[in-house]
Formats: structure tokens, C-alpha cells, sequence
């Protein structure tokens, strides 16, 4: 996985042949075991990246990378290594220790991949960052075996496969590996093609095959024509559709098909986008549910306008299918929040209010806006509420930790005409539908992170550490909106 924060590192350091000194110590005994939601590791300047789920026998197996410093380790190569934690149930959590870490002088980053079973072994495909002979930074394809799916064995040649040809050797990375019913491995590579028409449309998925890991055939590409690097793919089959996840600029886009290898359909919306969401994939889970891992990116100078830094916490999602195959996204059930008792607090009607009781405002503002409050909210806290429109609106939604006049808050806003969604200045979600119509809303305020998800179908997050207000403000422009059935849990 690549963002513009490592482009930035790469290109404002020297590179030496020189192994840095590395000694970063992960404790998995120190991590806490209950709730992984918003999870960071304990224990000193480390963080959580690129997050790769997989799943066997009811255990949710969720291999990170573990990042120190913000990618600097390693000259700003990174030094990342695969870290992993595990749950039957997504409530309780057992951390261990590294499962592939960093063992050669060359070896600059243990980078993104996936793993997968064949009956009798684990196969981690990732790839390797490394500085080649021209003194250039290059990333290539390793793999590992191993029989528990804690401690993994790499395997030689390592690398085992440097680029395709037709495609950059710069950018050669994130496999995700697939094993066919006939113990074909598949590999879908993240590149871009040497030779393209439009320079837009250069990025690409690679697609390998092999039956014994040393010979490899390329194939048609799984996937072209994109912007950037298709980064971090994911692929799965689901009841009756094939999905195929990849990034690009550090979205998460998705696209379905009938078939295994497309040709594919662009969903109606983006539901694994969330642009404070970093690589998100997914596994199966009991009872045919897939959920969702990805990370929430660290602010520079945890300033709530900073520009992302790699590295920061465990977010997961439950995805699940729309009529149509499409995706949808909402908090998995069990890594909701433990909160005390709901507060009796008192809904307080500012302008265009009409106060029905103190879990229910009606704010009628044509040509106008309406404004009611809760006050002395909990800094981290759960709010849940209806939302009923009535007609059409311009706008409505929340002022979050503001204060008195609902200014230095953060602004949750709803519009149904654009279908638009935002938090904050910096993070927006596009193509809701339905925002004209009735929808349940559950906000987690926890530390520096608000999480939002709109009627149990679409989620939006983002990391705002610096804004402190105790105010909860309910706002209406141009409309009429009901906001009913408020309860607020401290966490």
C-alpha cells in the first residue's frame, strides 16, 4: 500500500545499501484482549497499517502491519512486519507474537499481501521492499508457509518473482492469492502496464498463475485502465457474486460480476469508501457474514486538519449484499462500545424549534435554519436517534463537541439532493441514497475518533483530537426535520 505520505518519505531521504539499525519490539502480551474496535498497540510508538482479514474453522485471524514511527523506520522504507490477532467471537481478542518480521539486511519492509489454506498449510504472499542494485527502491513478491497461521517459514527463492513483463518493475506489489478447487494458486498483483493508450488508464492488476509455486504464467489482467496503482486488491465469492476490491489513492473501490473473472460491474455507490478508512478487505465470517478490516490513519501533529501519516487503529465493518449485489456497510454488533446507563439530559430548543419532548424537536426552517441542544455531553460518548425529513431540505444534521452557539464543533451534514454526507472539513461520503426518507443514525464519539453509521448501510469516520465542547447540536436549513428517539450512552 502506497499514499502520498511514503511518496513524500521515499523522496526526502538518501537510500544506502546500509541496513539501519532495527529493534522494534512488539509485546503481544501487553495488548489489550477485549474490544479491537479503534485498537493501536500499547506499549511505545507503534501503530496499526495495512490490515489483511482471513478466516478458518469460526476464528477471524486479522494480520496488521505493525508500523513504528509513521513508516520512518528503515531509512523511511517503513520496517513493517506482519503482526496478527484472532477471535471466535470479534468480542474477545488474543494477540500474538510477530508472525513474518524482518530477518535479511535487504529486507527494508514486510508489505501488504494474503493468506490462504489448502487443506494442510497456511501460504502468506506479500511483497518485499527492497533497494535494488541501481540503487532504486523496488518492491517484490515473497511468500511463507505455515502450519498454525501464527509462525510462518519464508521459502526460497526470496524473492520468488520480480516483475511481469509488460508491466513496471518499480511497482510490483500486494498479492492476493486465491487457491482454485484444482490447487492452482492465482496471484493478482498490483502494477501498472508498461505499454497503455490513455495515461490514465495505466494501472493495473496483474494475474499470475502457478500449480507448484515455482513456474508462473501470466495471464490476462484482472483488472486495467486505472488512474493510479490498483492497490491492495481484494477477491471474493459471495452467494452468488465475485467481487473484486482495490485501491486507488487510498480509497477503497469495488466492482461485481457474475463470473469469475468479469467482466465487471461498477456498483451504484462506493460503500467500502471512507476516505479516513485505509485499506479495507474483507473475510467470511460465522453464519455466511464478511467483516471488514481496515485503518484509521494517525493526523500530523494530531492536528484535526493534518495530513494523513501511515499508521494508526483497527476499524472493522460488517459488509453485507443488497438485492442487486451491491455492498453495504454497518457496525458489526460485537465491537459496539461498553456504555453505562443512557443520561436523563434536557433537550433545549434555541430557534424554529418546537420541543416535543426531551428525546424529540421538530425544526421547522423554510428559508431559514433551526437549531435545538443537549448539553454537558460525555467527550467520548454513544448517541442513536431517528431522523424523519419532511419534504424536501437543503440540509440538516449535527454540530458535535461544540459549545454554546454551536461554533468551534465539528459539523455531521446531510444532503438529499447531492446524497452527500460529511464530517468535518475533510472526509465526505457520496451516492446515499435515501436521505429524504427516515434513517436511524448511531454516532460512537471514543477519544480522538467519531464514527457515524447512517441506517445501517453506509459508515463514515474520521480523527478529530482537538475540539473539546460539551454541546450536542440538532440543525435544520431550508426545512423541515423531526429528530426523534435521542438517547446518549456514556462509553
Amino acid at each position: 500500500m502506497k499514499k502520498n505520505f511514503i511518496a513524500i518519505a521515499l523522496t526526502a531521504i538518501g537510500f544506502t545499501t546500509a541496513q539501519a539499525q532495527f529493534s522494534v519490539k512488539y509485546d503481544p502480551e501487553i495488548q489489550p484482549t477485549g474490544n479491537i474496535q479503534y485498537f493501536t498497540p500499547a506499549g511505545g510508538n507503534q501503530f496499526v497499517g495495512d490490515c489483511i482479514p482471513f478466516y478458518k474453522d469460526g476464528t477471524y485471524y486479522l494480520y496488521w502491519l505493525l508500523d513504528e514511527g509513521h513508516h520512518s523506520a528503515l531509512d523511511g522504507l517503513g520496517g513493517h512486519q506482519w503482526c496478527v490477532s484472532t477471535s471466535t467471537d470479534l468480542k474477545n481478542w488474543k494477540h500474538h507474537p510477530i508472525a513474518i518480521g524482518i530477518d535479511e539486511e535487504w529486507e527494508k519492509s514486510i508489505c501488504t499481501g494474503s493468506v490462504a489454506f489448502d487443506g494442510k498449510l497456511f501460504y502468506a504472499f506479500y511483497a518485499t521492499r527492497l533497494i535494488n542494485e541501481d540503487n532504486q527502491v523496488n518492491e517484490q513478491l515473497s511468500y511463507a508457509i505455515s502450519k498454525d497461521g501464527f509462525t510462518f517459514e519464508k521459502q526460497k527463492p526470496n524473492p520468488f518473482y520480480t516483475f511481469a513483463p509488460g508491466y513496471s518493475k518499480r511497482h510490483f506489489r500486494d498479492p492476493k492469492v486465491v487457491i482454485d478447487k484444482d490447487g492452482t494458486f492465482h496471484l493478482f498483483v498490483s502494477s501498472e502496464a508498461d505499454d497503455y493508450v490513455i495515461s490514465e488508464g495505466r494501472g493495473s492488476l496483474v494475474h499470475l498463475t502457478s500449480k507448484d509455486l515455482k513456474e508462473w504464467s501470466v495471464q490476462k489482467p484482472l483488472l486495467t485502465g486505472q488512474r493510479d496503482v490498483p492497490e491492495c486488491p481484494d477477491y471474493f465469492k459471495w452467494n452468488d457474486w465475485y467481487y473484486l476490491v482495490y485501491g486507488q489513492g487510498g480509497d477503497t473501490y469495488y466492482v461485481k460480476s457474475r463470473k469469475p473473472y468479469g467482466p465487471w460491474e461498477y456498483p451504484e455507490s462506493q460503500a467500502l469508501l471512507e476516505q479516513w478508512v485505509n485499506v479495507a478487505k474483507t473475510a467470511e465470517f460465522k453464519g455466511n457474514r464478511r467483516i471488514v478490516g481496515g485503518w484509521i490513519p494517525s493526523k500530523n501533529e494530531n492536528k484535526d486538519y493534518g495530513y494523513e501519516r501511515f499508521g494508526g487503529s483497527i476499524v472493522l465493518r460488517e459488509a453485507y449484499q443488497m438485492p442487486n449485489g451491491d455492498l453495504a456497510t454497518k457496525f458489526p454488533a460485537e465491537v459496539l462500545p461498553d456504555t453505562k446507563s443512557p443520561l436523563n439530559f434536557s433537550l433545549t430548543g434555541a430557534e424554529n424549534a418546537k420541543k416535543v419532548s426531551d428525546k424529540e424537536v421538530c425544526l421547522t426552517a423554510p428559508g431559514a435554519i433551526g437549531g435545538a441542544y443537549i448539553k454537558d455531553l460525555p467527550y467520548s460518548c454513544r448517541v442513536t436517534l431517528d431522523i424523519e425529513p419532511v419534504g424536501n431540505n437543503h440540509e440538516y444534521g449535527f454540530f458535535l463537541r461544540a459549545k454554546d452557539k454551536a461554533n468551534d464543533g465539528y459539523k455531521l451534514s446531510f444532503d438529499p439532493n447531492k446524497r452527500t454526507i460529511r464530517l468535518g472539513e475533510d472526509t465526505w461520503i457520496e451516492a446515499v441514497k435515501d436521505l429524504d426518507k427516515p434513517i436511524h443514525l448511531d454516532i460512537i464519539m471514543k477519544g480522538d475518533i467519531i464514527d457515524v453509521c447512517i441506517d445501517n448501510r453506509r459508515c463514515i469516520v474520521n480523527r478529530l483530537p482537538e475540539r473539546k465542547g460539551n454541546y450536542l447540536w440538532l440543525y435544520a436549513k431550508q426545512g423541515t426535520v423531526r429528530f426523534k428517539n435521542i438517547q446518549v450512552y456514556p462509553l
